[in-house]
């Protein structure tokens, strides 16, 4: 991965305006398409399966006029009159009478209705009106809500006071507001601070809004075709300008860095993203892992809330490692700290740091091979210790104490959490002075809490002849449950099949005792159909919010357990540890349990409430704990690999582990810290002015980046793993050999720049190989081979052709260097593979009824695009350079394209395989003789013939089990080089003498071998 980055880092240093284009178009066609398509953001807190969603769509089915989204219009009579008053009570009754006329509006029951239940007051100062709609709250249109308003606002002139409650009028919706540009302008101080630049402080500002507004308006899009809680884009604007930010932070504090210590700005650039690029690229996949988990919950409307959060860190990781190198391309060396600036002393430090690192003894034994900065000839001045190198001296002087205060801290905050209540948001969330909160509190003081809060009984009235004498004998039971406070007479629909019961229980509907009122209703739906013959369920808004709650509740376990298990797979395929991910995931239990905690203190409890400007106490939204959890697993990670890697690095280079948990800790601490701050003062800016979900989920979030990186992994990690020592970086070799490595420090990456800068010095050769081992070949080559040339590679078949398969980038070298046609391997083998084609003649079965025209043009066509077609005569050019080399053998004879396989001599069919590599396209042909039917030809005339059949600038490594008799330096007019796996002891494998007239050895083709046959 490492490589794969730092190539993309390099293309987009290179072509940054292309990038940075291609990026502002992405932002244009996304926020652009998402406003002109329209979507409405709606709240539909539903869940399919549970009991009260099937009795909804039952009812939609039977009782239309019974399914659909209810509001209540809350009527309060002018001081010293009563609702009961004859003037008072007539506008009421007419009032009724044009909402019942309205579109959308499916029933008005007045509350001089038969049918309405305790809808006035016992003071009399209090009417309900209840009007329901055709369909749900989200396919209620703005228009009918206004309308609604306008014939329940003429009652005020009469001095009446109205309210309007209900799932419609209840305002879900959530928006940004000045208060959250203060958290992004705390941001950009923290970067400030930080580079000590505004032109490095303003980039990760501005790439994060960039990934905001991409995520944004791709959210947008999808509204316009589905149901999406405004919660969702808050969400993903909160989540993208932490995480962009942070990403582009780590990027861009290496760059700045490396930059310091006199690195060229491409390659440091390139470099960057590469390293701090993968780990981003691992945080942010662990981030998008965790929020995609949301959607084998089940919940419909959490699920598209965690889509497109995960959305919302594409995005970011995207941009971080791409459009930020463009824009590093395009600023080149202006980022540049100043000479004596505090961030160059921390880069030069750093680097004197790693060279103290590179000099200190390995145990005896210990064969892992370190690389690392050159070692200046003269001693490191004593280096003044930073804030963190203090701070993780004194933890590790005292690892024990520090774990205990750590435990015993976060244990204290998160006991709240064990009283956990979890709900559906009701009106008393609602801002203070809405029409729905006082609304709500007018209800709840004039009826009754649980007026608040009806239950729907829906009963199936098919099997019973007894209809009314049965449903008043089930309203007396239903009376008789603990906490029904009445109980409405049911009502039938017009074809007697099914009829409804409104239950007003004696709590609210965001009450505990609530819940077990639903609880209880479902269980003695069995007594009252052995008793009645008539089966019910039990559903209403407040049902519904319960099942949500009972279903979220359940899934928390599970969706917890998958959490850590995967933290602690992907941690242990990083860090190559079993204690490191453990820890770790333990670690972050202790965070989610504080966050827990502070969020119920303050949310449920009422903690701090004035100062925090918390509006109402109550249940916590049902989906706050599993969207907590899904998003901080993300962002522990993210600080857990820039602490950790770090600390496995030095661990590498030295194997002294105290050293490798101070110095590691030193080069991550700050830049943690910074992103630890931004995170939490981004997230914290949503609470004070937040509305509803997202004021506590921005609380929770903020409390446990907080406690997640100062507490837990920049106290905790570093004195767990001093106190375990060599221990934390124990992993058993079977478990070692099936974890993949992600590499996501880069360890390759050092390989990688090292063959490059080897190869760029031999980019004039086709192929050229330093002392190259490859694995089963039993030998070590090194040779040149000049473009354009003819190399003709002698010895063992199996040698042979492994040699010549690491070559074509098919197998890796196990050591020394090798390049082909400029590239290195085995780093750029995807690059050789499409360049260099390996035609074994030995393995080759033809079809023997093929044409060779056919077998030609089926080539050709294979490897061109579909939108380039094939020259005219390319077959034919390709059959006459098979004659040509044909004729050059005594007893050959021509061939033409519509002879078949089948028909070919033994010579000939080897020269069509060996066209057939041209048709590809080959820059370099890698042919193998073998030692069968083909290896025969092992004469010069075969050379010559192989030679011929190749475009001029092709090179042909050609491998025969036999050395053909050349005694001149060229095949044809290429210069020719012999490599002899097979030459023995003290001998050469240079060409023999040249005859007079004979051109010389090419330069760089000769070699020689030891007594073991091993190629020099």
């Amino acid at each position: 991965m490492a490589t794969l980055l730092y190539r993309i880092g390099r293309f987009a240093y290179r072509k940054a305006w292309y990038v940075v284009l291609a990026w502002v178009l992405a932002l244009g066609a996304l926020l652009g398409g998402g406003l002109a398509l329209g979507g409405q953001f709606q709240e539909s807190f539903t869940i399919p399966g549970t009991e009260s969603q099937q009795t909804i769509d039952t009812l939609d089915k039977l009782f239309p006029s019974a399914a659909g989204a209810a509001a209540t219009v809350v009527v309060v009579a002018p001081d010293g009159a009563s609702v009961n008053d004859d003037t008072v009570k007539q506008e009421i009754s007419d009032v009724s009478d044009d909402l019942g006329k309205l579109d959308q509006v499916a029933s008005v029951i007045s509350p001089y209705s038969e049918y309405a239940t305790n809808a006035i007051s016992e003071d009399g100062t209090t009417a309900l009106i209840k009007v329901q709609f055709d369909g749900p709250a989200t396919d209620v249109t703005d228009s009918t809500i206004e309308q609604v308003q306008t014939a329940g606002n003429s009652l005020q002139s009469d001095g009446m006071q109205i309210s309007y409650g209900g799932e419609v009028f209840t305002t879900t919706t959530f928006g940004l507001t000045p208060t959250e540009g203060i958290g992004v302008l705390f941001a950009g101080v923290v970067l400030f601070i930080t580079f000590g630049s505004l032109l490095a402080a303003g980039l990760p500002l501005l790439t994060a809004l960039l990934g905001v507004g991409i995520s944004t308006g791709g959210i947008m899009a999808v509204a316009s075709f589905t149901t999406v809680s405004s919660t969702a884009p808050m969400l993903a604007v909160m989540i993208g300008l932490a995480v962009g930010i942070d990403y582009a932070l780590f990027i861009l504090s290496r760059h700045r860095s490396q930059l310091a210590q006199g690195m060229d700005p491409e390659e440091s650039a390139a470099q960057s993203v590469a390293t701090a690029g993968g780990a981003v690229v691992f945080a942010g996949l662990t981030v998008i892992i965790a929020l995609l988990g949301l959607l084998v919950v089940g919940i419909p409307f959490l699920s598209v809330m965690g889509v497109g959060a995960a959305f919302a860190v594409f995005a970011a990781v995207s941009i971080a490692i791409t459009l930020l190198p463009a824009i590093l391309g395009l600023a080149k060396g202006r980022l540049i700290p100043k000479p004596g600036s505090r961030a160059a002393r921390r880069a030069l430090a750093a680097a004197e740091h790693d060279a103290e690192g590179t000099t200190a003894a390995a145990p005896a034994g210990d064969t892992e091979t370190t690389t690392g900065p050159t070692v200046a000839a003269k001693p490191a001045k004593p280096l003044k210790p930073s804030l963190g190198g203090r701070w993780v001296a004194l933890v590790m002087k005292a690892p024990i104490v520090f774990i205990v205060a750590v435990i015993g801290l976060l244990g204290t905050v998160a006991l709240p959490a064990f009283s956990l209540d979890l709900n559906l948001p009701t009106a008393a969330s609602q801002a203070e002075g809405s029409s729905a909160r006082i609304a709500y509190d007018t209800i709840a003081e004039k009826f009754g809490p649980g007026y608040n809060g009806t239950i729907v009984v829906v009963a199936d009235i098919t099997q019973t002849t007894a209809i009314q004498d049965d449903l008043a004998g089930i309203r007396s039971e239903l009376e008789a449950v603990p906490g029904v406070a009445t109980v409405g007479p049911g009502i039938p629909d017009q074809t007697l099949d099914t009829a409804i019961f409104q239950v007003i229980p004696t709590t609210a509907p965001d009450d505990p005792a609530t819940k077990t009122l639903v609880e209880n209703l479902r269980e003695m739906k069995g007594q009252v159909e052995a008793d009645y013959g008539v089966p019910f369920t039990v559903s209403g808004q407040t049902a519904v919010a319960i099942d949500v709650s009972n279903q979220l509740t359940g899934a928390l376990l599970p969706f917890g357990v998958l959490v850590i298990g995967l933290s602690i797979i992907l941690l242990a395929m990083v860090f190559r540890s079993i204690a490191v991910p453990v820890k770790a995931a333990l670690g972050f239990v202790l965070t989610v349990g504080a966050s827990f905690g502070v969020t119920v203190a303050v949310f449920q409890d009422g903690w701090f409430n004035d100062l925090l400007n918390v509006h109402a106490t109550g249940p916590i939204i049902s989906f706050l704990p599993i969207l907590l959890m899904a998003i901080l697993f993300g962002l522990a990670m993210d600080y857990e690999v820039f602490l950790v890697s770090g600390m496995r690095e030095e661990y590498v280079k030295t194997r002294d582990a105290r050293r490798a948990v101070r110095i590691g800790f030193q080069h991550g601490a700050r830049v943690v810290t910074a992103a630890a701050l931004i995170m939490f003062f981004v997230f914290f800016a949503f609470v004070p002015e937040g509305d509803g979900p997202i004021k506590a989920i921005a609380l929770a979030l903020a409390v446990g980046v907080f406690v997640d990186a100062f507490l837990v992994r920049m106290t905790l990690v570093p004195a767990v793993m001093t106190l375990l020592g060599d221990k934390a970086w124990y992993l058993p070799k079977w478990l070692d050999r099936i974890l993949p490595n992600v590499d996501v420090e880069g360890e390759s990456l050092r390989g990688h720049i090292e063959e490059t800068e080897w190869a760029s010095v031999h980019t004039g050769d086709a192929v050229t190989a330093d002392d190259l081992v490859v694995p089963g070949a039993g030998v070590s080559a090194s040779f040149s081979l000049p473009r354009g040339s003819v190399g003709v590679l002698t010895g063992p078949t199996a040698a042979r052709r492994l040699l010549g398969a690491a070559v074509a980038g098919r197998i890796s070298p196990e050591s020394g260097h090798l390049q082909v046609l400029g590239a290195s391997l085995p780093s750029e083998a995807g690059s050789v593979v499409k360049r260099v084609t390996l035609v074994d003649l030995d393995s080759r079965r033809p079809d023997v009824s093929t044409a060779v025209g056919d077998a030609i043009g089926e080539r050709l066509r294979l490897a061109r695009p579909w939108f380039r077609r094939v020259p005219r005569g390319s077959a034919e050019l390709l059959v006459s350079r098979i004659n040509a080399s044909l004729a050059t053998v005594e007893g050959e004879s021509p061939i033409d394209i519509h002879r078949t396989l089948g028909e070919l001599s033994p010579l000939a069919l080897s020269l069509l395989f060996v066209a057939l590599g041209v048709a590809d396209g080959a820059e370099l042909l890698v042919v193998d003789a073998g030692d069968g039917d083909f290896a025969h030809p092992a004469s010069p005339a075969f050379a010559g013939a192989v030679a011929g059949i190749a475009d001029p600038g092709t090179a042909v490594l050609l491998g025969l089990e036999e050395e053909p008799a050349l005694h001149a330096a060229t095949v044809g007019d290429r210069p020719l080089v012999r490599i002899d796996l097979t030459a023995s002891a003290g001998s050469s494998a240079s060409p023999d003498s040249p005859t007079p007239g004979d051109s010389p050895v090419p330069t760089g083709s000769s070699v020689s071998s030891d007594s073991k046959g091993t190629v020099r």
